[in-house]
Parts: C-alpha cells; structure tokens; sequence
C-alpha cells in the first residue's frame, strides 16, 4: 500500500519515521520530541543497524528530523525547502539546529525524512551545503524522500500495521481539484469586470451572528469584509449563469468537502480565524492554480462563509 503521506498529520508522519528508524538503526531510537527552540528530533546512540550498510554503521549519536507537508507533489528541489540564496526555507531553518546539536557533541549523524520527492542533484547539493554549514561530514548527513520511504516500507511490510494510523488523528485536510477549476474560470471571468457590492445573503444568518457562532474575531471578520466583499456579487452571478451549471456542480462539491471536514475538525481550532487561515496555506500548498489566483481564492473562502456555506448558521446553533 502507497501511503498518500500529505493527507497525515505531523505526528502520524513522525510515528511512521520512528518505525522505520527503529528498523534501520536500532529499537532504542527515541521518539520525537520538542526541545527548548521548538524543533523536534528523534535521537539514537550507538551502533546503527544498517545506516550507511551492515559492514559499515554509523556509531555515536545520530538525530533524526522529520518535515511533512500537507502539499501535493511537492519537490525537495523547491525553493520553501532549500536555497543556497536564503535561509528561510526548511533546511536554512534547520541548519541552526544542526550547528548547535553538534557544537554541544549531541550530534554525529544527521537524516533528514520529508514527504517530497528527492532527485539525485539536489541530494547532493543539500547533502553538501549542510556539511560545509555544519562542518560535518557528507558520509555523515542523510537525507530521505518519498522514493526511500516507499523503497523502506516495502522491505519492512510490517510497519503500516504498527502504525494503526487512525483516520480521527488525521489534520483537516480538503482536496483542492475542483475548487482550482472554478477558481480559474472565474478568474477569467472576471478580466475587466467592474465589481459591484452584494448585499448580505437573505433570510440566512447575519453576518454579525454568524461571526459570534463561529468564534471569529470582529478584527478578523471587518478585515475579510473589506477586503473581499466587493467580489461576492460576481462570484454570485458566475456561479448562477446557465453556462456554468457544472461549474456551479463543482463548488457545491466543494463547499459539501469542506464543510464535513470543518464539523470534524472544528475542535481542533480555537476559533474560525484559524479555520480560515489553515484552509487558505492548505490550498495553496496543494495547487499550483490557487497558489497563481491567492487573492481570488480567498474571495472563494470568503464567499463560502459569507454565503453559509461553510461554518455554523443560525439554524446550526444550540437551543
């Protein structure tokens, strides 16, 4: 079985790698946990049972990073996870860490698992800007993508059981495909268009109710409200135009998705400022038309909340 590793949460994806590090180094490796500058490692000591090889282990101590994403494809060739030119990406941020484990002789050995695609070259060239960084060896860094990781669970078949993945555990996680085809349609749409007020949905919720309902912050509401409701009455009448019935299919689809995952995992947010702004990086993260159209995307978000699509009604409240 292929895991579809951007739909776990960080947590599921770092049991994964633990079990699989317990394979490849030993059953004392330790489980992640979070240090004082909020990183997180998993560490074991001693001799490893077959990283580099059986004839030739590492011995001492080694760290073990895991770095999930919710994305779709996504290559640790990209510019968020290494750029010789910044350090804000995944390994510039990493590199830091790295330097002080080392300096504090709690490091000799360095893997590094993300749920991305790993090429040869840019193994090599991350593998060697973090030795030249962290004056470590190149022998002695790592690094794992999804081509090792389907290569590890099929030699050790065993894991997925041991994991007992549980669904419940899973992040709020939506599909972006049909939301990126109304989205670019509408995009075109609205080329030259001239955008006109809409007026508040009638008889649904107000949306002063609706915000106190779903906990969202009136900062937060007045923000979303000047910014995107100018563009609500085009969305309104795209969506309601004969010629885009499958189009309209589509976002009902949608607005279906996000609404079910949104009542599933509304506990996990402490208000719908929250909720807003996960779906918005999420959707991003996972397409490369939403992330073209940001502004007009979160028009979208908006549009589903303002509409009551999304998020608690009035009919929705308790007695």
């Amino acid at each position: 079985m292929k895991y579809v590793y951007e739909d776990l949460s960080d947590d599921q994806f770092e049991q994964l790698v633990v079990l699989i590090c317990q394979r490849l180094l030993g059953m004392g490796v330790q489980s992640f946990a979070k240090g004082v500058d909020g990183g997180r490692d998993a560490k074991f000591i001693g001799v490893a049972e077959l990283i580099p090889s059986k004839a030739a282990p590492w011995n001492g101590t080694i760290i073990v990073q895991a770095k999930h994403t919710n994305g779709y494809n996504r290559s640790c060739s990209e510019s968020d996870f290494f750029s010789t030119k910044s350090g804000d990406t995944v390994i510039g941020k990493e590199i830091p860490r790295i330097k002080k484990l080392q300096r504090a002789n709690q490091l000799d050995h360095y893997i590094l698992f993300a749920n991305r695609s790993l090429t040869g070259n840019a193994e090599s060239d991350i593998r060697a800007h973090i030795a030249k960084e962290c004056g470590i060896p190149e022998q002695s860094i790592m690094l794992c993508g999804l081509e090792a990781l389907e290569l590890w669970l099929k030699s050790f078949p065993e894991i997925p059981n041991l994991a007992r993945l549980d669904p419940l555990d899973s992040p709020l996680v939506v599909s972006p495909d049909e939301l990126a085809e109304v989205v670019e349609a509408l995009a075109r749409h609205m080329d030259g268009a001239v955008t006109t007020m809409d007026a508040p949905p009638s008889p649904r919720t107000s949306y002063e109710t609706k915000n106190a309902l779903n906990k969202m912050s009136p900062e937060y509401a007045k923000t979303l409200r000047r910014q995107y409701l100018k563009d609500t009455a085009q969305v309104k009448e795209f969506l309601a135009a004969p010629e885009n019935d499958e189009l309209l299919r589509m976002y009902e689809s949608t607005v279906d998705e996000f609404q079910l995952k949104i009542i599933a995992k509304r506990k996990s947010y402490q208000s719908f400022d929250d909720v807003m702004n996960y779906l918005m990086d999420l959707l991003f993260a996972r397409d490369p038309i939403l992330r073209r159209n940001k502004k007009l995307t979160r028009v979208m978000l908006f549009y589903m909340y303002w509409n009551c699509d999304i998020g608690e009604g009035e009919d929705a409240a308790p007695n």
